[in-house]
């Protein structure tokens, strides 16, 4: 393995905290800086962790040349700017999801990375967990045989977070259940048709002019017999928290647990066989094998919204440090790089503007595809 090391910079320590002490551990990463807006909150994270540098400010971060790297974990809505800022800076990205807000955005990160040759990276959990290893793994076996059909959900309540996420349309959020489905069949979305369905509080729909409690979307995958389906909501829907995906295939079919920590289904023809999903930590460096199975934390009480809610994310943080790391160590492109990750992001937010239009089809831009 190279000792080429690369010097990260986290942007945003609510959940990008958790990925500190994994980017300390990893043999080609120097955790060199933080950066937070809250002077308070910046030197707790900074002394906790001995980071050598932090920054209040963005932009001063950027202008360190020592900063080879910065991975962005801010609101969603700061994602396009920030990552557009740090590609024409000449920095790396990482980046956790949406790639971005608009299909403009998503089509300007493409430009950039062309004209910089710098890397980015969608962060996406679920294309990192476990679960979806494990399936990828008989798939690449080829266990599953042909690839049938493909199904993923992502239902949430959001009640309670920060204000921005209040009346959010349910596909602009919607890369949990999109990215598996083009991951594992290493494709890409060639136009979506969705529907939305039943109603949110009047309250939450003035803010972005979204009336659907759930919205559901037809991918149609390009150069290829295969259609997915994604389900998501955000309000106003009773369900646990479920981040799934379901594969048919020709000889064995998979399908996720309904009930948080119960065994999923392995269907052999029509018989069907509980399965205790592995780790798959023993793909990662030793160093940070750990991280699948243990976050920052030690107690709820001070994990992350989202680490909480997710399971952890399917033990699914090293897996993404790891892979972004050695994309940039390697000289190769990451999963999923700027394109891939436009594709995917895109399928939802031109998801919702279907379901706007009573389920027209609407066919994902020439820069997202290959």
């Amino acid at each position: 393995m190279s000792q080429k090391k690369i010097n990260v910079a986290i942007v945003g320590l609510g959940f990008g905290a958790e990925f500190i002490p994994i980017y300390q551990k990893h043999p080609n990463a120097n955790m060199y800086a933080v950066c937070q807006r809250n002077p308070e909150k910046l030197k707790q994270i900074a002394d906790a962790f001995k980071i050598e540098k932090s920054y209040t400010e963005f932009e001063d971060l950027l202008k360190d040349p020592r900063v080879d790297a910065v991975h962005i974990n801010t609101p969603i809505q700061s994602h396009a700017e920030q990552s557009l800022a740090a590609l024409r800076a000449g920095k790396h990205v990482a980046c956790t999801v949406p790639m971005a807000t608009t299909v403009e955005e998503c089509r300007k990160i493409v430009e950039a990375v062309r004209e910089t040759g710098r890397t980015y990276m969608m962060m996406e959990t679920v294309i990192y967990s476990r679960e979806f290893l494990f399936v990828k793994e008989m798939y690449k076996k080829g266990e599953l045989g042909k690839l049938q059909f493909l199904r993923a959900s992502h239902q949430q309540e959001m009640a309670g977070w920060p204000g921005y996420w209040e009346g959010l349309p349910p596909m602009h959020y919607a890369t949990h259940c999109v990215g598996p489905v083009l991951a594992l069949a290493n494709g890409e979305a060639d136009y979506v048709s969705c529907f939305g369905s039943g109603t949110i509080d009047e309250n939450l729909v003035s803010k972005y002019g979204s009336p659907f409690a759930i919205e559901t979307c037809h991918i149609k995958l390009r150069n290829s017999d295969l259609s997915a389906e994604v389900t998501r909501s955000l309000f106003n829907t009773a369900r646990q928290y479920r981040e799934s995906f379901d594969v048919y295939g020709s000889k064995k079919s998979f399908e996720w647990t309904l009930v948080e920590h119960e065994p999923s289904v392995i269907h052999t023809g029509e018989t069907p066989s509980r399965v205790t999903v592995p780790d798959y930590a023993h793909l990662l460096p030793k160093e940070i094998q750990h991280f699948t199975t243990k976050g920052v934390y030690d107690s709820d009480e001070n994990q992350h919204l989202s680490f909480t809610q997710g399971s952890g994310h399917g033990g699914s943080h090293p897996h993404l440090v790891h892979e972004f790391l050695t994309a940039l160590v390697e000289g190769r492109e990451p999963y999923p790089n700027a394109r891939q990750s436009a594709n995917i992001t895109c399928v939802g937010i031109l998801a919702h503007e279907s379901a706007m239009k009573d389920g027209q089809i609407v066919e994902l831009p020439a820069f997202t595809k290959s």
